[in-house]
């Protein structure tokens, strides 16, 4: 059973006038994908977790990022026990289902990448012994804008491991008058209830991940990808990572929407969502004044699609 709409509908009691930020966010976690969230402080991307790892039944784990946070806060580490006289191993924050990586670039590169192994292999390594995560995983990040105070941008091979990233911006009057509001007779999130269990959301991407897509489509997608690494504006393209995000994201988006079959439209609809974060742009593309956004337009419009 689908049960986006009923999820959706309890984390929008948290989170007011974000609708399509929160189906991207749904659609990136049906995907099995991680999610980077780019946007000033007190926007809502911290509620916004919580509320869907209450509505989607999954522990859920934070770390407030300041440079002084260690990997062994992330991963965990050894202890010894006298009584015993065997090393044991204490969990570290990583260890649930949801993690929320609040404010990541402001970590150390050392720091950050203690993530690195928890995000693409599902497990951490202490002392030689690694340590499965608990299954479903995702993890959830925040970094405020380059320029912030105390911020650094996150490294090329981290930024690749995030599936999209995303905005939420300020809301609009409305949206913000709704949001005080609902506060004012106490927490929403309280009132955000469970609609599924941890088992059923990975019933929910097994099924997506089953969605048909036709070899014309995996060729579209496979062609997006090569254009990004030839196109003069582009110094860095997509690697062969993000194709696969590409095509799992577009399964999701067709699952979402209540297909078990993927049309050309859904790679466009997540190709720069997905591809945006991994470009890097050359000189000639900036001495135009060009954004990686007109760039990935201009890519769209020279490949063709498939009539599927």
């Amino acid at each position: 059973m689908n049960y986006i709409n009923a999820i959706l509908d309890e984390v929008k009691k948290a989170v007011s006038g974000k609708d399509q930020a929160l189906i991207w966010i749904m659609t990136a976690i049906i995907a099995k994908g991680h999610i980077l969230l780019e946007d000033m402080p007190g926007v809502g991307k911290t509620t916004a977790a919580l509320a869907f790892s209450k509505a989607l039944g999954l522990s859920y784990g934070r770390v407030q990022f300041t440079p002084d946070v260690l990997p062994s806060d992330i991963t965990g580490y050894s202890v010894y026990r006298k009584e015993t006289g065997v090393m044991q191993y204490q969990p570290g924050a990583v260890l649930c289902n949801l993690f929320l990586a609040d404010e990541l670039n402001r970590a150390t590169s050392r720091t950050q990448s203690a993530l690195l192994e928890a995000m693409e292999e599902g497990q951490v390594t202490v002392d030689g012994v690694s340590h499965k995560l608990p299954e479903p995983f995702i993890v959830i990040a925040t970094q405020n804008p380059t320029g912030a105070a105390g911020t650094q941008l996150l490294p090329d091979s981290q930024m690749d491991r995030f599936t999209i990233r995303l905005s939420l911006g300020y809301p609009d009057p409305k949206a913000e008058r709704e949001m005080v509001m609902n506060r004012l007779s106490g927490n929403p999130l309280d009132d955000v209830r469970r609609i599924v269990t941890g088992e059923q959301l990975m019933e929910m991407q097994k099924a997506a991940s089953a969605v048909y897509i036709k070899g014309e489509i995996i060729d579209y997608i496979v062609s997006l990808s090569g254009a990004t690494r030839n196109s003069p504006l582009i110094a860095r393209g997509a690697s062969p990572r993000a194709t696969l995000a590409l095509t799992n994201m577009s399964k999701a988006v067709a699952y979402v929407q209540g297909r078990d079959y993927v049309v050309p439209k859904d790679v466009v609809t997540v190709f720069d969502r997905v591809v945006g974060h991994r470009l890097l742009l050359s000189s000639a593309a900036e001495s135009r004044g060009l954004t990686a956004k007109a760039v990935m337009e201009e890519i769209r419009k020279n490949t063709r699609q498939p009539k599927v």
